[in-house]
């Protein structure tokens, strides 16, 4: 009786799971390296707070990530690399640090937070497989980043790093 139990919920997992739409994904071509993300959701989620990040942003003059054409001059060999190390740049120094009374924003971000802990989790799984090559090229890319970063005021830096997330997405789309 277990047994059947057992494998009638099986059965229904199962057949939920295919029945069940997965919108949203789409597969990353890092490289040798090929993960998923839904970026629809994060492009979702960017857009209802992007209009207050550039409201508080008052350093027009400089730019963290510059433009999604500097990041396309990453060889493909190299982008896991440059975006794994982009994702635990927006985990360890962007969300973590960012303040706002504003509850609703604060879901927005803790949602992309937990999207690009999914994205670290693949890219991980690619560094330790050896399919995440880190050339000289997005070491350096990502140096240039993180001295942008350091020319700002903490909140000034993450709130300017957090309104060209969308530079960092549309980039990501290219890679499909």
């Amino acid at each position: 009786m277990k047994g059947l139990s057992f494998a009638f919920g099986l059965f229904t997992t199962v057949g939920f799971l295919l029945l069940t739409p997965l919108t949203g994904l789409q597969t990353l071509h890092l490289g040798s390296c090929v993960i998923s993300a839904n970026l629809q959701e994060m492009q979702k989620e960017f857009s209802e707070i992007q209009d207050s990040m550039q409201a508080k942003d008052g350093n027009i003059d400089i730019r963290i990530l510059k433009t999604t054409e500097s990041l396309q001059d990453i060889k493909s060999s190299e982008r896991c690399c440059f975006l794994r190390h982009l994702v635990r740049f927006y985990l360890d120094r962007v969300f973590k640090f960012y303040q706002t009374p504003d509850h609703r924003i604060l879901r927005k971000t803790s949602s992309l937070a937990n999207s690009f802990l999914l994205i670290k989790k693949d890219l991980s799984i690619c560094h330790s497989r050896m399919a995440c090559h880190c050339g000289e090229e997005a070491i350096k890319k990502y140096n240039q980043i993180l001295s942008h970063f350091t020319e700002l005021e903490l909140q000034a830096a993450v709130v300017k790093a957090l309104g060209e997330l969308g530079i960092l997405l549309r980039w990501m789309e290219e890679m499909i």
